[in-house]
């Protein structure tokens, strides 16, 4: 069972208040969600592809990330999910916006990686993810919604010329 802290539409933390995934979320509380957008040096973006078993499997990811474990602040989760989902260790990450999602009743928190590390050096995780390949913005802005699990990352590494 995976716990996570409850939250008002501010990031504030709502006190005695524990959710539980797969349960509903009520209307007005929100559980905090990190992505992160890994950029390598040479202006290539990772991208990484669902498992096919999990919703939206097969379809491709400009970021990796996840749901904050209760107790995580956003940069602890998005730490976690970085290496859990690549392999990467992330020491400086840069916060490059916030998306409230009142549907999914998440706070996104998006950060930036920036790296220099061997492009071979992605590892995939059981379950998660079963490729990763790196794209130029242009060829990420190209994909079509039915290769992109989600588009709104987009806007964010359009800002980041």
């Amino acid at each position: 069972m995976e716990l996570w802290d409850a939250y008002d539409a501010k990031l504030n933390k709502i006190d005695g208040m524990t959710l539980i995934r797969g349960e509903e979320v009520p209307v007005g509380v929100f559980h905090l969600v990190c992505e992160i957008i890994v950029r390598h040096a040479d202006g290539t973006y990772l991208l990484m592809q669902r498992d096919s078993r999990k919703h939206l499997g097969g379809m491709w990811e400009a970021t990796a990330g996840g749901s904050a474990l209760q107790g995580e602040n956003p940069l602890t989760c998005a730490r976690r999910e970085l290496s859990e989902e690549t392999g990467i260790k992330a020491d400086k990450l840069i916060e490059v916006g916030r998306v409230l999602h009142h549907l999914h009743r998440s706070i996104y928190v998006d950060y930036l990686f920036e790296t220099d590390d061997d492009k071979n050096s992605v590892v995939l995780q059981e379950g998660e993810t079963s490729a990763f390949k790196w794209v130029t913005a242009e060829e990420l802005r190209s994909m079509t919604r039915d290769e992109l699990a989600t588009q709104r990352m987009l806007n964010f590494i359009e800002e980041l010329k």
